[in-house]
């Protein structure tokens, strides 16, 4: 999960933010809290599974569970093992997000808006070998992530800033594409929405891929309650996801229930040595239909 901030401050840049000339200060006293939280965020679980290919991301798995690459849990290879395995199911969740942008050109532009540390950005200019724009809240994160495309020699192409998604610099119409990957839950989905439908071109495909609570469960459940407390956002229901789309000339082609594939990585990671406390939350939200986890893909017309 991830976010983005906007000011019409500016505050000078330390040298370990040495990302831009100008780093924008928060604009509400909310939006400071989360430039703080994402600033200071440095769990073991974003950090370590990078740390096995180098693509860093901050979003959750998909897919089922290869227990023979685990092998035996008494081994002492069993939890290098274990986190390779969540890293693959983190990244065959960015690549299932890819999968839903459409025919995309080398001389296209897309935007990531919310792009943490920056690792779809990578895989999305991998597969395209197009320009990627990331936006996000963090200075901390938008350093790490433009560090790692010039190690990879793609800072030509990759680039990541500290600005508000609901604000950006991109001219109306430049993307050919855009998301948001876990990090819509940080700001009002309308005056996002309004951002990307200004940002894609006419015929532009916009994905999310993101945690709601299920309307026909009533209201949040305890568990997105505390997935709210833990993460200081605000999750958003399916309807409201769907409404704000229509209100703004997104059209979805494709709504995807990805709740059955996610409840896998939770339980894996659950029991591994990198829990931070709000996985029983997540897998019991999942499972009693309190929370889902979705892919909605649609088209700006």
């Amino acid at each position: 999960m991830d976010s983005s901030v906007t000011s019409t401050e500016l505050t000078p840049v330390t040298a370990a933010t040495s990302t831009s000339v100008f780093i924008p200060a928060p604009v509400t006293p909310y939006q400071g809290d989360i430039a703080r939280y994402w600033d200071h965020e440095a769990r073991p679980v974003n950090l370590r599974l990078g740390d096995v290919d180098g693509l860093y991301h901050h979003h959750y798995g998909i897919g089922d569970v290869d227990h023979a690459a685990l092998g035996d849990a008494e081994d002492s290879a069993y939890e290098k093992k274990l986190i390779a395995e969540l890293h693959r199911l983190e990244s065959a969740q960015a690549e299932l997000l890819l999968d839903h942008l459409g025919p995309i050109g080398r001389d296209d532009t897309l935007v990531d808006a919310g792009c943490g540390r920056g690792g779809s950005m990578v895989m999305a200019h991998q597969r395209f070998g197009c320009k990627v724009e990331g936006v996000t809240l963090s200075a901390k994160q938008a350093d790490f992530a433009n560090r790692r495309a010039r190690e990879l020699g793609i800072d030509a192409h990759v680039h990541a800033r500290v600005c508000n998604m609901l604000a950006t610099p991109f001219e109306t119409g430049q993307a050919a594409a855009s998301w948001n990957n876990e990090s819509s839950m940080y700001v009002d989905l309308h005056d996002l929405f309004a951002e990307h439908a200004r940002v894609l071109a006419t015929g532009g495909r916009y994905v999310t891929i993101t945690g709601c609570w299920n309307p026909r469960y009533g209201q949040p459940s305890k568990w997105v309650s505390q997935i709210n407390a833990h993460f200081e956002c605000n999750i958003h229901s399916r309807r409201e996801y769907l409404r704000a789309m229509a209100d703004n000339r997104l059209v979805p082609h494709a709504v995807v229930d990805l709740t059955p594939a996610t409840l896998p990585y939770w339980k894996l990671r659950a029991t591994s040595s990198l829990v931070t406390g709000i996985e029983e939350a997540f897998i019991n939200s999942y499972e009693d239909g309190s929370f889902q986890y979705l892919l909605i893909a649609a088209d700006r017309v």
